[in-house]
């Protein structure tokens, strides 16, 4: 388009917005964002049911091929004949990408490197060709691919590790594992191993960042390494003991602005300190206490601030809340099922996004969700929700998780919706995480005895019958055991 030529506005016949048009189909004017959107959408043609590209719809908006929908525009790419939009000189998106990341990825001698060759194949074969394209123009992501073919850094987890930016390192990780090229890691506990190095590298005082190091190697990475050991450690774990050693440090740094070194710490030291408004300095007390049993401090009374009484979500809230999910499309779907999770399941967000498809079936013509052991039932309208979502999950068009099981799918290869960002959008949405999880289960407590509802929430009996105790309903004349003989 020529400098200074006015984009045509139009009201899009798909999304309603008066904006920029980019083509007319037979349904009406399609915006530059639907047309894309459109292009990339294959689905099996609700006239002939052949499965192909069906950018077109009917008037029940249902997907229609280029034939059926009669859209006038050739889509063949002539190269490899695949029906798709082209991008360049008559080829195909994942055509294009397929040539450019080759590139990227040449040995020196004209060729992709060998073992990067799967690699290779399986970011180019992804369904959104353009996300791919974007992703490789990227300033810094051409340096590290060009490490790895060049062989400036070994093929492995931890010539990885020494290439930054640590972000773009830890994503071309995640695809060469999706890829086969490497074996599968603990990817939380290779990024805080990552993490743990910059932190120590950047605590000034020597003295402090022997000690930091030492707490580090002999208390938090042996702890986090045993529990690798059982299963991925995910994502809490590593951000917990991120966050007890900034706070430790953070108690060094203070100590040493009254004038003390750890050995000379004082009772009135550490009175001070938890006297602080917050609860920040109980991130410290696995820190203090190692100190202590290890004669870095002397040996004191370390007593934890008490944790902020917060007001509870009560019934009637909850209800609300619970009615307004089901009611109000303006709600992202994926928002709609995690918050239903939590207000009706009493689930939290580290479990939600560990769900997998698998954990969705239908039993009897009722749709169940097994979050423990019977499945749970899904009560309508909710059912609706979340078949709709199994529909239409996000984040399966890159090259990241096109085949991912994970019902909530995030956007770095193998892993799901980072649960801080969901978090995030649950707030920004005003659904309340803890205070909602908790009142969901206290009422389920007050419906079925403790060991029910946590052998079907996924949830220990011990912590069931704590919070039963405390909504008041003990439930001490049910013998737990199975009922049915």
């Amino acid at each position: 388009m020529s400098p200074g030529r006015r984009v045509p506005l139009a009201r899009c016949a798909r999304c309603g917005r008066e904006t920029g048009i980019g083509r007319r189909w037979p349904d009406g004017p399609v915006c530059w964002n639907c047309y894309a959107t459109a292009m990339e959408t294959r689905a099996d043609c609700a006239r002939c049911g052949q499965h192909r590209l069906t950018p077109g719809l009917d008037r029940e908006r249902r997907p229609l091929c280029l034939p059926c929908s009669g859209i006038k525009a050739g889509f063949t790419c002539a190269r490899c004949g695949r029906e798709a939009p082209r991008y360049q000189r008559g080829t195909c998106g994942n055509c294009v990408l397929a040539d450019r990341l080759a590139a990227l990825l040449d040995d020196g001698t004209g060729r992709i490197l060998p073992e990067l060759v799967p690699f290779h194949d399986h970011v180019s074969r992804m369904p959104r060709p353009r996300t791919g394209l974007l992703w490789i123009s990227k300033p810094h992501v051409p340096p590290v691919l060009a490490a790895l073919a060049r062989g400036r850094v070994p093929l492995t987890h931890e010539g990885l590790s020494a290439l930054s930016p640590r972000k773009s390192a830890a994503h071309v990780r995640d695809l060469l594992v999706a890829a086969g090229v490497l074996p599968e890691e603990d990817r939380f506990l290779l990024l805080f191993e990552q993490w743990l190095a910059v932190f120590l590298a950047g605590t000034a005082d020597q003295a402090q960042r022997r000690l930091l190091h030492r707490f580090a190697t002999w208390h938090t990475l042996r702890r986090l390494r045993a529990a690798a050991g059982q299963g991925p450690i995910g994502y809490a774990p590593g951000q917990g003991a991120r966050y007890a050693l900034r706070k430790s440090a953070a108690f060094l740094a203070w100590l040493a602005g009254r004038g003390r070194t750890p050995d000379q710490c004082a009772q009135a030291d550490i009175d001070a300190y938890f006297s602080r408004p917050g609860q920040a300095a109980n991130a410290a007390i696995p820190f203090l206490r190692w100190c202590i049993a290890r004669k870095e401090i002397p040996r004191l009374t370390i007593t934890a601030r008490p944790p902020n009484p917060t007001r509870p979500v009560t019934q009637r809230e909850r209800l609300d809340l619970i009615r307004r999910l089901a009611d109000d499309t303006a709600l992202d779907l994926r928002d709609r099922v995690v918050a239903l999770l939590i207000l009706l399941y009493a689930q939290p967000v580290t479990k939600i996004i560990r769900l997998t498809t698998g954990d969705i079936t239908r039993i009897d013509g009722t749709l169940h969700i097994r979050l423990g052991d019977p499945a749970a039932p899904v009560p309508e309208p909710f059912a609706d929700l979340v078949t709709r979502y199994l529909a239409a999950r996000p984040n399966l068009t890159g090259a990241a998780n096109p085949g991912s099981t994970l019902l909530f799918p995030g956007r770095r290869a193998g892993q799901p919706f980072h649960p801080t960002t969901l978090r995030r959008r649950l707030t920004a949405a005003g659904i309340p995480n803890i205070t909602g999880r908790t009142a969901a289960l206290r009422h389920l407590l007050l419906q079925a005895p403790p060991p029910v509802v946590a052998a079907m929430l996924g949830y220990s009996t011990a912590t069931t019958e704590h919070l039963a105790t405390a909504a008041g309903n003990t439930w001490k004349n049910y013998a737990p055991g199975d009922h049915r003989r």
